[in-house]
Order: structure tokens, then C-alpha cells, then sequence
């Protein structure tokens, strides 16, 4: 019997995802500049990423006044959204445990 390799979570399982995900997980908070600028992203492919959490409900955003007068958009994870990178990691935990797991060499089949 073999077993079963973990599914990811296709939202998450994508690089800058999961890192945005960690970053709001740790900070709680973050303003889409301080996003943009710790993750190193472009403000077209940031907002992509942003816009697919919040359609799924992982993040939410609510508007702040800046100190140059304009509204900043500030982002968090919902209690789905760490629910599912809880998940996310937990998956990865597996993973890594079934590599662990795995025989250190490979059984050779027998020729026909």
C-alpha cells in the first residue's frame, strides 16, 4: 500500500503566494507598498496575486489615510486565509515526512 502524496492548496502552491501569505501571517498587517517592496514584486503582478486571495476569501483589506493625504489599501489574512496556509504547511510537513520515510535505495525490478 502506498501512500498518498499530500494536495496542495493551488493558491498557495505558487511562490509569491505563499510568501505573501507568511509575510501577512508574521506581521499581521502590511500596506500594498510594504508588500510590493519586501517581496520584490511589480505593482501589476502583486495586484494580480492580491486580487486572486481576496476573491478566495484569504485576505481582506480596509482603507487607511496617509500621511501624504491619500487612502492606502492595508492587507490581512482572514481566518480562512490561516486556516488554509496552517494547511499549506502542514502539507509541506508531509511531504518532507514521506521523503523522509522513503527507502535509501531504490528496489530494483527484476529483469523478464
Amino acid at each position: 500500500m502506498t501512500t498518498p502524496l499530500p494536495q496542495f492548496d493551488p493558491l498557495l502552491h505558487q511562490p509569491l503566494r505563499t510568501q505573501i501569505a507568511a509575510f501577512l501571517a508574521a506581521r499581521g498587517e502590511a500596506t500594498f507598498s510594504e508588500l510590493k517592496q519586501a517581496l520584490e514584486a511589480t505593482d501589476g503582478n502583486l495586484d494580480s496575486h492580491m486580487t486572486k486571495f481576496i476573491d478566495a476569501g484569504y485576505v481582506k483589506t480596509r482603507k487607511q489615510a496617509a500621511a501624504t493625504g491619500r487612502a492606502q489599501t492595508v492587507f490581512s489574512l482572514t481566518p480562512a486565509g490561516r486556516k488554509a496556509l496552517a494547511a499549506y504547511i502542514a502539507q509541506l510537513h508531509a511531504l518532507v515526512a514521506l521523503s523522509e520515510a522513503a527507502p535509501a535505495t531504490p528496489k530494483r525490478l527484476k529483469p523478464v
